[in-house]
C-alpha cells in the first residue's frame, strides 16, 4: 500500500512539475517574442532568446551540467548534437554562445509563432521533403558556412522515443568542409527522459551537455562528408551511453 501510494504521489508531482514547466516555457516564449520584435540587431536578439531559453530551465529548477565549453574555438565552427527531445533546441539555444545560427527543419515554417521567433533569432531552415526547396536551402547553408557563420545542427533530423543515435544527414558536414570550419560534436543526455517523443508533460530529470574536442575536416582522414559524419557520430556515442541504432 505504501509503495502504491508513493508511486501515485510521484506521478502527481511529475504532472504538477509538467504543468508548471509549460507555464514557465510559455512565459519565456512570450518574453522572447517581444524581444525579437522590438530589439534591434541580430546579436542582441540572439542574446535575448538565449536568456529566455536559459530561463526555461532556471525557473523550472533544472540546472543543466554543461561541460567542455573550452572546446568551442574562438573562431567559427559547426556544432552537431544528438537529438532526443524537443527540449534539445531550447537547451542549446540557451547555453551555446549567441553567435550560432541554428539549422532547423523546414516544417517549422508552417508554425507561424515558431517561424517568426526562429527567423528573427537568426535560424536557418532546411526543407527535407521537397527536392527543389531542399537544394535551395542546402546552397544557402553552404554559403553561410563559406561566409564564416557558426552553425548548429541536429544532424539526425528528428528524434524518436527509442534510445540511441541514428544516421547523421550530410548537410552539417558538407557545410563544414566547404567552409573550412571544425566540427564540434555535442552529446546531450537526459532530455529524452525529461520529455520523450509522445509525452506531453516534461518530467524533472538531470540534464548533461558534453561539448567534445573539435574535428578538423582538413585532416586527410576526413576527405569526404560521410567519414566526417561517422567520426562525429561515434564520438558522441562514446560518451552518451545510448546504443548505436546503425549497429545492425
Amino acid at each position: 500500500m505504501t509503495s502504491t501510494g508513493g508511486g501515485l504521489a510521484t506521478r502527481i508531482l511529475h504532472r504538477l512539475f509538467g504543468v508548471y514547466g509549460w507555464l514557465v516555457f510559455a512565459l519565456c516564449v512570450l518574453f522572447a517574442l517581444v524581444a525579437v520584435t522590438v530589439v534591434p540587431g541580430l546579436e542582441r536578439r540572439r542574446r535575448a532568446v538565449a536568456l529566455a531559453s536559459r530561463g526555461t530551465f532556471v525557473l523550472s529548477g533544472i540546472r543543466p551540467d554543461i561541460n567542455g565549453l573550452e572546446n568551442l574555438p574562438d573562431g567559427h565552427c559547426v556544432v552537431v548534437a544528438n537529438h532526443a527531445s524537443y527540449v534539445d533546441g531550447v537547451l542549446l539555444s540557451g547555453y551555446l554562445p549567441a553567435r550560432f545560427s541554428f539549422v532547423v527543419k523546414g516544417e517549422m515554417r508552417n508554425i507561424p509563432i515558431a517561424h517568426f521567433l526562429l527567423r528573427r533569432g537568426g535560424s536557418k531552415f532546411v526543407e527535407r521533403f521537397v527536392t527543389a526547396g531542399s537544394t535551395r536551402d542546402a546552397r544557402q547553408i553552404v554559403k553561410a558556412a563559406r561566409d564564416g557563420e557558426s552553425l548548429a545542427f541536429f544532424p539526425e533530423g528528428t528524434f524518436i522515443k527509442q534510445p540511441g543515435v541514428s544516421r547523421f544527414r550530410a548537410g552539417a558536414f558538407v557545410a563544414a568542409i566547404k567552409g573550412g570550419m571544425p566540427i564540434i560534436p555535442v552529446a546531450i543526455s537526459g532530455t529524452r527522459q525529461m520529455m520523450p517523443a509522445g509525452r506531453l508533460l516534461p518530467w524533472p530529470c538531470p540534464i548533461r551537455v558534453d561539448i567534445l574536442a573539435p574535428i578538423d575536416p582538413s585532416d586527410m582522414a576526413f576527405d569526404n562528408h560521410r567519414a566526417l559524419a561517422e567520426t562525429a557520430r561515434q564520438r558522441i556515442l562514446a560518451v552518451l551511453g545510448e546504443p548505436d541504432l546503425l549497429a545492425d
